[in-house]
């Protein structure tokens, strides 16, 4: 939800979206306005309207599992060998509609810390690169550290 503008979540997304295979593409939705419920049912239809056909969906949300870094990379690996067109959704401050939530096919949290959704962007894209190189054997994670 929103567009990112120039700055250090920008940068920290372009970083890590830059040594990903392939990149990912981006959506970016106007934010809604009015009363909680209706900016969540607002965003939440625009999400789901923005859904590929047929794709994987997976919700960025606080109550998703909270795999490590190998447990993520074997979900990767599970999620690109479906054959499908994989799509993070990330909700605005209000969070998911329950009907986004709905169509996810999972739903993944970076932790039980509320994070702003801009940051979620280049913090997913670094775990999911973190995930490619763990599946490579690239040395960029060291699983010997906590």
């Amino acid at each position: 939800m929103g567009r990112l503008k120039p700055g250090p979540e920008a940068a920290l997304f372009a970083q890590h979206n830059a040594r990903l295979r392939p990149p990912l593409t981006v959506k970016e939705i106007p934010e809604a306005r009015g009363s909680a419920a209706e900016i969540r049912r607002r965003e939440g239809a625009a999400l789901l309207a923005a859904l590929p056909e047929g794709a994987l969906a997976v919700a960025m949300d606080l109550g998703g599992a909270t795999p490590d870094s190998e447990e993520l990379a074997a979900l990767t690996a599970k999620w690109e060998e479906s054959g499908r067109v994989v799509a993070f959704v990330i909700g605005g401050a209000e969070g998911l509609d329950p009907s986004v939530l709905a169509r996810a096919e999972h739903k993944l949290s970076l932790g039980r810390l509320t994070w702003p959704h801009f940051l979620v962007r280049g913090l997913l894209a670094e775990q999911l690169y973190r995930a490619q190189a763990i599946r490579a054997g690239h040395p960029y994670h060291r699983a010997w550290r906590p």
